[in-house]
């Protein structure tokens, strides 16, 4: 149900020619990496003989040492059944030569894969998979050791090795990648997940960086994982020097990779979430799936193995998967976003040619959608006084939240009002015959519809259209009042979950353009998160805040994302809570509040399907003109029933 599967990538110290020993290299390997509970465990191309053996290939006394290595890894191989293993051998077939990936589990070899894609001295030596047919055709489809019991193992570079139905997953070898349409193409549309690529790259200045682009880019285009394991530094070095490079992708980020600019005599060990990869590939329309005419010829191949034994614990997993994990890529991340959201308000404003109205509240939403118009009007090269900025406070309003909304007006410089609704709600309390000393739902509510109102009313007194300020998770959870806060004439803030807001402000604050803004914009983001719809406490503190009412925002952001964007059921959304945030909540905590994500979720999406206008800045929202689509009455008890369950 988690769908983990744990990758090595071995580099062993090889013994160019030496197949005793670079055998028994691998058998150890085979070993370490059963020990850690691996599915998989991939080497590099030609590891049993050394890549640089030249014409040594075309010596039998080499190759008989190979017949014999394999039977000894196949013996390994059925003492660590769990196992899947891929080794790197020259295989000779029909009278040829061919560099070859073998795969083997419980001691039966699956088949074999030759490469497509010679470089210019391998042609030397061995032949392309592209003569195979040539072979087949002329009746000489045997192998030429019969005694080492490979005859019964297709070799066939069109292989999809099937891992009892839990993962399908396709080989090829180094130079495979680096052509215009690598092997691994056609293999994942044909059905393959997991991609391993034995290679024996060399290194040049800058190719460390171009092999990762180009494992990372494929793993993208493929929606795979893709597993990369290279020859390392102690191949021949007559020419050239092997790099020993490994990595590990999955739909376009390195999971895993050595560290050393040269290395040999190690390896790495991953968890990969092939989740993620059919969650990508179900929603990729562009994924070209079986059917197109390109599947001619593929065939599937049985491992021996009982299916995968990953836990996913390998797996990193991020508490805030929202938000960039290093100091850089948030700050370049925040800027992005925010640039988003800012040309898509100044491209309505100026279709438009309105002004600008904003409730401002002291609080993070209101804060953010401020600086968003204030960026607008820059881009617009119009007076950031075409900004209507209204604080409109009532029994809830603390004396902090109601200087920082003034503050922060008065310091972007934009046109600044304060309109107390406390008055006019009282009132309306009278009319409908509600006692304002009960303070239930009617009691918020009323407040944040009559500042709807007041919102509406004066943009058509100041020519303009009422800039929503509501976020992504507000929208998750429905914590919003419909026809209060829930609407405006453009929001903002659609697809920003709350938990990036505050590092969106933080990068604006050191923008120099808000310098004047930044001691302000600090004690917002110190500010409990509250509606503040409720009468302060006794000493004028906010006494409602929202996590203590709906949860943890970092929780419910973490439910969203995997929820949304990967489609993820409750069991395994819970798995991956528990362990991000096993320091912060006790599981028990994370059920009863991931109850509480899903309950909200299914019964407010009537408030999502009528949202406003707003361009999206990141790659989730809930615009029902595209991005989420779901029936206002669907029920949720499948998703209740399982969490119960936990």
């Amino acid at each position: 149900m988690l769908d983990f599967i744990r990758i090595a990538c071995a580099v062993p110290a090889v013994k160019v020619g030496d197949v005793k020993k670079n055998t028994e290299d691998i058998c150890k390997f085979i070993e370490r990496a059963d020990a850690q509970n691996a599915d998989i465990v991939l080497f590099p191309e030609l590891s049993m003989t050394g890549y640089t053996c030249g014409d040594l290939f075309f010596q039998n006394a080499l190759y008989d040492a190979v017949c014999a290595g394999l039977q000894e890894i196949l013996a390994c191989s059925k003492a660590h059944p769990e196992l899947m293993i891929v080794v790197g051998l020259p295989v000779r077939y029909g009278m040829k030569l061919f560099n070859c990936a073998a795969v083997m589990a419980g001691g039966v070899l699956a088949g074999f894969v030759p490469k497509t894609h010679m470089t210019y001295g391998e042609k030397r030596w061995f032949s392309s998979a592209a003569e195979l047919e040539d072979v087949w055709r002329n009746g000489a489809g045997m192998m030429q050791d019969t005694d080492a019991g490979w005859c019964a193992a297709p070799l066939h570079a069109r292989q999809i090795f099937s891992v009892a139905k839990d993962a399908a997953i396709g080989v090829e070898i180094c130079n495979d990648l680096m052509v215009p349409q690598p092997c691994s193409g056609d293999l994942t549309v044909n059905g393959a997940e997991v991609i391993l690529n034995l290679s024996a790259s060399y290194e040049v200045a800058g190719k460390r960086a171009y092999r990762r682009n180009l494992v990372q880019h494929q793993s993208d285009a493929c929606d795979c994982i893709y597993a990369f394991a290279s020859a390392g530094w102690t191949e021949s070095t007559s020419d050239t020097v092997c790099s020993g490079h490994s990595l590990i992708a999955e739909n376009g980020s390195i999971l895993c990779e050595n560290e050393k600019q040269l290395d040999s005599d190690y390896m790495i060990v991953q968890d990969c979430d092939l989740g993620r990869v059919r969650a990508q590939r179900i929603k990729n329309q562009n994924f070209m799936p079986v059917g197109t005419g390109r599947n001619s010829g593929y065939m599937i191949t049985q491992v021996q193995k009982n299916g995968l034994r990953s836990d996913g614990t390998l797996y990193p997993v991020q508490k805030l998967p929202f938000i960039p994990s290093t100091k850089a890529q948030r700050k370049e991340y925040c800027k992005e976003v925010f640039s988003i959201q800012a040309a898509g308000l100044a491209q309505r404003l100026r279709t438009i040619n309105a002004n600008a109205v904003i409730g401002i509240s002291g609080g993070l939403d209101s804060t953010l959608a401020l600086l968003v118009c204030v960026e607008a009007m820059r881009m617009l090269d119009r007076p950031v006084t075409d900004i209507y900025g209204v604080t409109m406070p009532c029994f809830g309003t603390s004396d902090r939240t109601y200087h920082n909304a003034w503050e922060l007006m008065k310091t972007l410089g934009i046109h600044a009002t304060e309109i107390s609704i406390k008055n006019a709600v009282t009132l309306h309390f009278e009319d409908i015959g509600h006692d304002k000393n009960v303070h239930n739902g009617t009691f918020e509510n009323s407040q944040a519809r009559e500042r709807t109102q007041i919102l509406m009313d004066y943009a058509s007194i100041v020519n303009g259209i009422v800039v929503g300020t509501g976020d992504l998770s507000e929208l998750a959870l429905g914590w919003c009042t419909f026809n209060g806060d829930h609407m405006s004439m453009y929001g903002v803030n659609g697809s920003i979950p709350k938990t990036l807001i505050r590092w969106i402000i933080e990068t604006v604050a050191e923008d120099e353009a808000f310098a004047a803004s930044r001691g302000v914009l600090t004690d917002i983001l110190d500010t409990p998160i509250s509606p503040e719809l409720l009468p302060p406490d006794a000493q004028g503190k906010i006494a409602q805040q929202t996590e203590d009412l709906v949860g943890p925002y970092a929780l419910h952001d973490f439910f969203l994302y995997h929820m949304l964007k990967y489609g993820f059921s409750p069991t395994k959304i819970y798995s991956l809570a528990c362990r991000a945030f096993r320091d912060d909540f006790e599981p028990a905590i994370i059920k009863k509040w991931l109850r509480t994500f899903y309950r909200r979720f299914f019964t407010q999406q009537f408030k999502r399907n009528c949202m406003p206008d707003g361009a999206k800045a990141l790659d989730m929202a809930f615009s029902p003109r595209g991005d989420w689509n779901m029936p206002s009455d669907a029920s949720g008890r499948v998703w209740l029933d399982e969490i119960e369950n936990l």
